[in-house]
């Protein structure tokens, strides 16, 4: 199928972008396209204009700046897949970004379109859920920072008004020993998951100190399993405090049986992937 009608515009500043998204009827921003473009051509998705922020410059940057690292709207995933300071500080991004679609997808698609679209099986959601990302949302008139935790709301649904773009993300820099995993079972490379896990852990003195996990394709939204990361802090990594935290992670999943598998053999491979993530992140940090 062929995309409805749309006007099509391409801004040449940010203040400029933002301008379109309050002035122009039905707007949607255009960055990567890979989640976009097929929901248009399927008319599940009919914008009446389309800005297209690619020639915006300086919007592609990721760097860490006063203890945070910054993703701007542009950023690709394969651009944090070989940022050198990714894969030196943040082994949870660092996990995610080779296992995200496809080579294609990977080289055009952006991690803040990702986020924007909300897709419950989508990978970063749960990546930026278990290290406590944030993310800048900006319209004309104003700019908010809101935590992932409070962002995504519900199927496809985010706290962006239709007047607001992504203009950040924002991942606190590690401090301390910190390790991470992200492990996604896919029916065959460039799926999206039938299952995923992200885990980021803090140690303390040989404890964990602080947890971070979250699921992928087991709800409505990525799911952060809050009982699960309490249950973990301040505690000895050992195989019963893994196992009791998995265990709180599957409770946390609410999957629905589909062609990818039923209810309770997702649920039992959040168990699973939950557990081998644990051990997975609190290797790295020790190695750290």
């Amino acid at each position: 199928m062929l995309p409805a009608r749309f006007e099509y515009h391409r801004p040449e500043s940010l203040e400029e972008a933002l301008q379109m998204l309050s002035t122009l009827e039905e707007p949607k921003v255009l960055a990567g396209g890979q989640s976009l473009i097929p929901l248009m051509k399927f008319r599940f998705a009919s914008p009446s204009n389309l800005v297209d922020i690619n020639r915006i410059p300086a919007l592609d940057r990721i760097a860490e700046e006063n203890g945070v690292l910054r993703i701007g709207p542009l950023v690709r995933h394969h651009d944090v897949e070989t940022s050198e300071v990714v894969s030196a500080r943040y082994p949870v991004l660092a996990a995610a970004a080779p296992q995200i679609a496809d080579p294609i997808v990977r080289n055009l698609g952006t991690v803040a379109g990702s986020i924007a679209h909300a897709d419950p099986a989508g990978d970063w959601g749960s990546v930026m859920l278990a290290v406590g990302a944030s993310f800048v949302l900006r319209s004309a008139a104003r700019e908010r920072e809101v935590a992932a935790s409070e962002f995504f709301r519900d199927l496809f649904t985010t706290a962006i008004e239709p007047n607001e773009m992504v203009t950040e993300i924002r991942v606190p820099a590690p401090s301390g020993r910190v390790g991470g995993a992200y492990l996604k079972l896919e029916r065959k490379v460039g799926d999206f998951a039938t299952v995923a896990a992200a885990v980021h852990v803090r140690m303390d003195d040989g404890r964990i100190g602080q947890a971070g996990i979250a699921l992928t394709g087991v709800g409505t939204t990525n799911i952060k399993a809050s009982d699960a990361e309490a249950s973990l802090a301040g505690a000895e990594p050992t195989e019963d405090a893994f196992a009791e935290a998995a265990r709180l992670a599957a409770a946390a999943a609410n999957p629905v049986s589909d062609v990818r598998g039923s209810a309770e053999y997702k649920r039992h491979m959040v168990e699973v992937y939950v557990k081998r993530g644990l051990a997975r992140a609190v290797e790295s940090a020790r190695a750290a």
